[in-house]
């Protein structure tokens, strides 16, 4: 298709996708985004996949052209020369031809495709090809106005990411006392990209892998990424595991695409302790004890019934004592114990009006863990007290309105705790959109 023929929105497509496959023609933008039903991350991804080498061998290759009829005479057909005895015709030749290359033997610039080949990322290169990653300010605006290299989108998160072999990382989280966040890629899934470009990218989760995490990120098929998977048994991808690095057991597991809000949740649990107070608060085996069978001996024996015979004589006389003064038991004055009850005082929280159905703007939507494992969820208005929390969750939990009861917060690097006698608002709490834990007092 010629480039003039195409649409104001072609045209800003094209210019995008030749801001990331650089060094490629016009032609081979429109080839790919044509193939794609012109979607430009399709189309990126079929690029990086392997089929830009093929493309590129056709257009730089010149179209073959027949010989002069008059330098080849062979190159005439001689039809009677083809008809065998029978009248039928000899079949064609057979012909094999290579449509697409081995994509791994690839040359290309664009540092993301790593090649299987490759025994090791080379972390710290990649993080200085800039002119690849970082958005170009130069740049001609696109279609829609946007100066950004779209590559940069996809970039991986090199600010988070520890440098180093597995091995050594896990010593590195341990020595940090911090749980080791190991996140292996496939080139061949664009859930891979999605993950450097909306999760790793977002700024609470790269704030709480930084305080609490060592962030390992490579792929699935180099040496250490095969190594990995050998280990934990992976076979879908890309993988999101948390790992002990004391004893390199597997704490918890994701495939594909998470999102920032359900992997902050989810990461709580590992936030209130790091991998040294998890082993302290685990309780101790017991070692195993052989039986013991022990024969008593006639010493032991004679022991035991002189023991019997004291006891039984000690007895009697107490009986001989209670019936020569039985008078003495009634002029006692009789202590009463008082009964142990427990406190069935109602504690008065203020009444729960309905879940607000208002703009979004206006609501304030908190996760609650409760102690038995359930999680609750509901939307109140900015501008309620946070004592409402308590008004729901009293009704949610049995004993809640005689047991006294408060929520913690946990935030990167401490925790936050809300007592009942705070009268804050839910937006001054800073506890919107966030999961909080209710815990007895």
């Amino acid at each position: 298709m010629d480039a003039a023929a195409l649409s104001p929105e072609q045209q800003g497509l094209v210019s995008s996708f030749l801001e990331i496959a650089v060094g490629q023609t016009a032609d081979t933008a429109v080839h790919f985004l044509q193939l794609t039903n012109w979607i430009l991350e399709e189309a990126i991804q079929l690029f990086f996949v392997g089929g830009d080498g093929a493309v590129g061998a056709a257009a730089a290759a010149p179209a073959p052209s027949a010989p002069p009829a008059a330098e080849d005479p062979s190159s005439s057909v001689n039809v009677s020369q083809d008809v065998g005895e029978d009248g039928v015709r000899a079949p064609l030749p057979v012909k094999r031809e290579t449509l697409y290359g081995d994509a791994a033997l690839f040359n290309r610039d664009f540092r993301f495709q790593q090649s299987p080949l490759i025994a090791f990322r080379n972390f710290e290169e990649e993080s200085k090809r800039q002119p690849v990653w970082e958005s170009d300010k130069n740049a001609p605006s696109t279609a829609n106005g946007s100066r950004d290299n779209l590559a940069s989108l996809y970039r991986p998160p090199f600010d988070l990411m520890f440098n180093g072999t597995f091995d050594k990382a896990k010593v590195e989280a341990s020595h940090m006392d911090k749980w080791l966040l190991v996140n292996l890629q496939s080139t061949a899934e664009f859930n891979s990209h999605m993950l450097n470009r909306d999760t790793w990218s977002n700024e609470t989760v790269a704030q709480t892998i930084s305080t609490n995490f060592i962030f390992w990120q490579v792929y699935h098929d180099s040496t250490e990424g095969k190594k990995v998977c050998t280990y934990y048994n992976l076979v879908a991808f890309p993988s999101i595991l948390v790992i002990d690095p004391i004893t390199g057991q597997k704490m918890r597991a994701w495939n594909g695409m998470i999102t920032p809000e359900r992997l902050l949740e989810d990461l709580l649990p590992f936030l209130e302790k790091g991998p040294n107070e998890n082993h302290v608060t685990l309780p101790p085996k017991r070692a195993r004890q052989t039986p013991h069978v022990s024969v008593p001996s006639v010493a032991d024996t004679l022991r035991d019934e002189d023991e019997e015979v004291l006891r039984a004589i000690a007895a009697s006389l107490e009986e001989k004592k209670v019936a020569i003064r039985p008078s003495a038991a009634k002029d006692e004055p009789k202590v009463e114990k008082e009964p142990e009850t427990i406190s069935s005082k109602k504690l008065v929280y203020p009444p729960l009006p309905e879940e607000p159905k208002e703009k979004r703007e206006l609501l304030s939507r908190v996760g609650i863990r409760l102690p038995d494992g359930r999680r609750l969820q509901r939307h109140f208005l900015r501008a309620d007290s946070i004592k409402l929390l308590w008004s729901f969750c009293s009704s949610q939990l049995e004993g809640g309105e005689e047991r006294p009861f408060r929520f913690t917060q946990s935030i990167p690097g401490a925790s936050k705790t809300l007592e009942f006698d705070s009268d804050v608002t839910f937006e001054e709490s800073g506890i919107s959109n966030s999961m909080i834990s209710l815990t007895w007092i």
